[in-house]
């Protein structure tokens, strides 16, 4: 029995997990939320936990310097790395604070990385683990008002899962296979105590 319990305990905590990823490249220019398209992706229930994940040395920019940003968009002055794919000499002014923009009801850093699902955006940035907000085709966007003279990509490794917050029945289901095994593990210690006496 507690060993029962015991795995459906491990199986209710690593549904949280994601189970799949794949990577996919968003375009400053062809993804804009001005001019572009999103990117579609992957398909998400209301719930399923999502990750995203990039590079901060992965840069796309909205034009002539100082524009260059990681996705988490242009929110300080950055100086060109040997490590970015700016192509700017170490040291060199490459991107500014911008500010915020606007758009679809939210006001988030130009440049950054969004997610939208059935037209409902969200902030997402260079790395995110949370919950989709809709159940739907997650799409990709670069946030920016004039995709005219961006340029750049960013690679994005997405991964997606069932149960991104557990029901009701699983976090009882995980209370009691604890209880189970702490009991288990404290009836364990006094016969071993008992042995040794």
């Amino acid at each position: 029995m507690r060993t029962v319990l015991g795995a459906a305990l491990a199986a209710s905590l690593c549904s949280a997990v994601p189970a799949a990823a794949a990577t996919f490249v968003v375009d400053a220019m062809a993804n804009s939320t001005t001019g572009g398209t999103g990117l579609p992706t992957v398909a998400v229930s209301s719930g399923d936990a999502i990750t995203i994940s990039s590079s901060t040395d992965d840069l796309w920019s909205a034009g002539a310097l100082p524009r260059f940003s990681d996705a988490n968009g242009l929110t300080a002055v950055r100086l060109a790395t040997a490590a970015d794919d700016s192509g700017q000499a170490v040291g060199t002014q490459i991107g500014a604070d911008f500010g915020l923009l606007g758009l679809h009801g939210l006001n988030l850093p130009f440049g950054s990385l969004v997610g939208e699902i059935n037209g409902v955006f969200q902030l997402l940035g260079a790395n995110f683990s949370g919950s989709a907000w809709d159940t739907g085709t997650l799409n990709l966007y670069y946030w920016d008002s004039n995709n005219g003279d961006n340029f750049g990509t960013i690679a994005f490794d997405v991964g997606t899962g069932a149960g991104g917050v557990p029901e009701p029945a699983g976090w009882a289901l995980a209370i009691v296979g604890l209880g189970l095994v702490g009991g288990a593990m404290r009836r364990r210690k006094h016969s071993i105590v008992a042995v040794s006496a």
